[in-house]
């Protein structure tokens, strides 16, 4: 069905408040501009998109300047393939330098070190990401050379800045995950007519593949799951073409998407009839997210928030969350964003943060589940963006 769906893209304007914050946190770490190379860094200062990036062959690079310090306007630099242009140039950058890609002996090496070098020749630095669960998008050979052509240059750290800057979302962007939330819940609630016992697990995959595009998600790159007797073990494998039996616990998680953003979350469903121990195993999940729900308020830490969901397995005799580590993460232009709601990240909530609430649990011989919930943190009670699945196990 066709939802009513918020605008495509973003005005000017929300760009230029990005930019604006970026301009601050560098004049406070003392960088001259940040180096971006990775698809949704590019994207969120820029508006540039396109799937072309699934191709590893060809580097990408926006320059966001400190200001214009005589240099130019302010504004982003583009420093892409000229495959790109066309994309490129229906955004709000001006700025747009291009190359013949691929050209291995100089992937845009040049262009780069021509833009830098009045940097490098005041000996300013410049940021790139060199955090946890960042990377480099350019072979290190040539950022090697990059470094060694601008020998006053200095690379730092800008980790910190591009976290605290995505972490918090815009009205605007919080549309769009809560539209393509919306999506996949209605998706799911077709789970009567989507699942059935004696069903291949992959073609329960691709039926719910199916209503999520239907019910009008641009894509849904993300979906894993299981099912198993009682349970499931493993849940990023690929789907088998074993069937649904009675008694069986099926899990799907998905990561739909709307205009570049994700949705992030889970729905387990018993096919024909669901043992005790299973039943259990829902319910407390299902009180843990109660419990995050309850605590996830500005000003108390992602581990706060671990804590509180951790307490509510415990209380319902559960105490392992087995070997995922955390329960739940941020969401937004990628499936999982900072921070991690986990025993080591001291991460302050703040308002407009869009999360995910993920308990898991381990029971029976070995068996897994996992409850999750799409959420935004506002004041008082956060705003979940997901319809909030059912007190108790569903039994199709």
């Amino acid at each position: 069905m066709t939802r009513g769906a918020p605008e495509r893209g973003f005005p000017t304007a929300e760009y230029e408040a990005r930019l604006t914050r970026a301009q601050q946190h560098m004049h406070r770490a003392g960088l001259d501009g940040l180096l971006l190379m990775t698809e949704p860094e590019v994207r969120y200062f820029s508006g540039f998109h396109t799937a072309f990036w699934q191709s590893p062959t060809r580097p990408w690079f926006l320059f966001v300047p400190k200001d214009g310090d005589g240099d130019g306007d302010g504004k982003p630099v583009a420093v892409i393939p000229e495959i790109g242009l066309a994309v490129m140039e229906r955004t709000w950058i001006d700025d747009i330098r291009t190359w013949p890609a691929p050209r291995p002996d100089d992937d845009g090496l040049t262009l780069l070190a021509d833009l830098l070098q009045p940097i490098a020749a005041r000996g300013g630095s410049v940021g790139l990401l060199k955090g946890h669960e960042t990377l480099t998008r350019m072979p290190l050979g040539d950022l090697e050379r990059l470094q060694n052509s601008l020998p006053g240059l200095q690379f730092k750290d800008c980790t910190e800045i591009i976290r605290s800057l995505r972490m918090v979302k815009s009205s605007l962007e919080i549309d769009k995950i809560a539209h393509i939330c919306g999506i996949a819940s209605e998706s799911f609630a077709e789970a009567p007519a989507l699942f059935h016992q004696g069903q291949p697990l992959i073609e329960s995959f691709r039926a719910f593949r199916m209503a999520c595009l239907r019910n009008g998600a641009d894509d849904v790159p993300y979906l894993v799951g299981g099912a198993d007797q009682g349970g499931y073990r493993d849940i990023i494998s690929p789907p088998s073409a074993r069937p649904l039996e009675n008694g069986d616990i099926l899990m799907l998680d998905t990561g739909a998407v709307f205009d570049g953003y994700f949705c992030d979350f889970d729905r387990n469903f018993a096919i024909g009839s669901a043992s005790d121990d299973a039943r259990r195993a829902y319910d407390a999940l299902h009180k843990a997210v109660d419990a995050g729900l309850e605590a996830a308020r500005p000003g108390i830490t992602c581990s706060d928030l671990f804590r509180a969901m951790q307490k509510a397995l415990g209380d319902a005799g559960y105490d392992a969350i087995g070997d995922v580590g955390r329960f739940g993460h941020g969401l937004g232009m990628q499936l999982t964003e900072w921070p991690s709601h986990a025993a080591f990240d001291e991460t302050v909530l703040e308002e407009n943060m869009v999360l995910t609430l993920e308990p898991s649990l381990t029971y029976g011989d070995g068996l897994t589940m996992v409850h999750e919930e799409n959420i935004v943190v506002q004041d008082g009670t956060p705003r979940l963006l997901t319809t909030r699945a059912p007190d108790h196990l569903p039994v199709l």
